[in-house]
């Protein structure tokens, strides 16, 4: 059996205009009255985010001063995952097709996200994608779960999943970020980087996927065609 197990943020949804419309909440909250700042415009904002500088710098970055920054990373913090700004969300381009085309193959896929249960709920209904993750085949958080760093969730996500999926005698991982790269690498996963989420290139290649591609549809030609029989790293479209 084939499986492959995808993050969800990155790979299918872009969080882009989300993390922005945050970003600007969290500006205009922050400034005093009167206060010049330097709004960043969403391609300046989202190329810091991809090269994963801080929010503190980014805040810093927008003419508000070093308290102001702490407190503009603390605001973000809170909001970024609230109700209000899912609807900002979207659909990764061919994302659709690509679980289409690994549901048409038979390869048995599995969501892995750092998303609660209510939060991938949502984006199931919006974007019609429960069809494509039975409820045995989605690991996400609680409600209720508290949050560490992704970097160490992931992994135990990804144990629970190994411990209870089927076995498969070929498995891949698809991710955005270093830690779907660690999650996958701790439990000698293969794992595909795309570069269609929150971190760039550069970032990615630190962590050593067995390779960097641009988006999921790129990653799912790459399986079905038998590239991955290459062990070397290779960059793809």
């Amino acid at each position: 059996m084939l499986r492959l197990i995808t993050d969800f943020d990155g790979p299918i949804i872009d969080v882009s205009e989300r993390y922005y419309r945050v970003y600007q909440f969290c500006l205009e909250k922050t400034r005093r009255s009167g206060q010049p700042v330097r709004e960043l415009s969403k391609e300046e904002f989202w190329q810091l985010k991809r090269s994963r500088v801080p929010e503190k710098q980014i805040a810093l970055n927008s003419g508000l001063d070093e308290a102001q920054a702490q407190e503009f990373a603390q605001l973000r913090r809170q909001t970024v995952h609230t109700e209000p700004y899912f609807q900002y969300d979207t659909l990764v381009p061919g994302a659709v097709d690509a679980l289409v085309k690994i549901q048409q193959t038979g390869i048995d896929l599995a969501v892995m996200t750092m998303r609660r249960v209510r939060e991938l709920d949502y984006a199931f209904q919006k974007f019609q994608l429960g069809k494509f993750f039975p409820e045995n085949r989605c690991y996400c958080l609680s409600n209720d779960y508290v949050k560490t760093r992704d970097i160490d969730d992931k992994p135990l996500l990804m144990a629970r999943a190994i411990e209870e999926l089927p076995p498969a005698n070929d498995i891949w991982m698809v991710g955005d970020t270093e830690a779907d790269i660690t999650a996958a690498k701790k439990h000698d996963i293969k794992v595909i980087a795309v570069e269609s989420g929150i971190r760039d290139r550069a970032q990615l290649e630190l962590y050593h996927p067995e390779f960097i591609v641009r988006d999921l549809s790129v990653a799912v030609d790459l399986i079905l065609e038998g590239a991955y029989t290459d062990t070397k790293q290779l960059s793809v479209g």
